[in-house]
């Protein structure tokens, strides 16, 4: 029995397993594909966006560093930074003391960064869901198919694996098509979160070295002062 005759013998049930892996499978390719665009743009525009934006740093221009920043607008660090530097642009007309401002900043790059981890985590769930219940899935379909195996021996009164062969290859199939499903999702999902585990750092690590400059620039004008 080919597979085209094993596809015409299955029941609706079974072509139901079939159509909602299917959709699954879908679904997770598209998020892959998805994940890997926005990865990897993220991860080459904050190249290019770093060295220009620590330029526009030094010469303390804050307002093309803002406008830098947005024209790096996929750059999950840029995304972090600019709200740290807009938050010290726009408490630059009050008076503050000097560290109630850099508090102000550090707590706008948290809430920077917290709000574009969770962007980028977008889809990263929907993974794991897929990964962790495409096998039961599949499993209720090889159910399915080995309940219509017993129907088929009670039909025809013999065991003989004409009887059943219908049955067990449509419950081999579910269980194939559930693993062929799960697994890509769920090596997909742990390689990007690792992936995103590295861009978080990185969020962290940019957002710490810009407080500490805004301290250090603060320091340096309490001296001068």
């Amino acid at each position: 029995m080919n597979l085209t005759e094993i596809m015409s013998h299955m029941t609706v049930l079974g072509w139901s397993v079939v159509v909602v892996l299917l959709l699954l499978s879908v679904y997770s390719i598209a998020v892959m594909i998805d994940k890997y665009r926005t990865f990897r743009t993220a991860r080459k525009q904050s190249i290019s966006f770093l060295p220009e934006f620590v330029r526009c740093l030094k010469a303390d221009q804050f307002a093309e560093a803002v406008e830098v920043s947005r024209a790096h607008h996929k750059s999950h660090v840029a995304k972090v930074v600019i709200a740290g530097v807009q938050e010290y642009i726009n408490d630059e007309g009050e008076r503050m003391p000097p560290k109630a401002r850099v508090e102000a900043v550090h707590r706008a790059l948290e809430r920077s960064n917290a709000l574009t981890a969770a962007e980028m985590k977008s889809g990263l769930g929907g993974l794991a869901t897929i990964g962790s219940t495409a096998p039961f899935i599949g499993l209720f379909g090889t159910v399915i198919g080995i309940i219509n195996a017993f129907q088929g021996i009670a039909t025809s009164g013999s065991s003989g694996i004409a009887a059943v062969s219908a049955g067990i290859s449509e419950a081999l199939i579910a269980t194939a098509f559930g693993l062929f499903v799960a697994i890509p999702a769920v090596m997909a999902f742990n390689y990007f979160t690792g992936m995103l585990d590295r861009l978080e750092i990185e969020m962290s690590n940019s957002s710490d070295e810009l407080v500490d400059y805004f301290i250090k620039r603060m320091e340096l004008a309490n001296e001068k002062a």
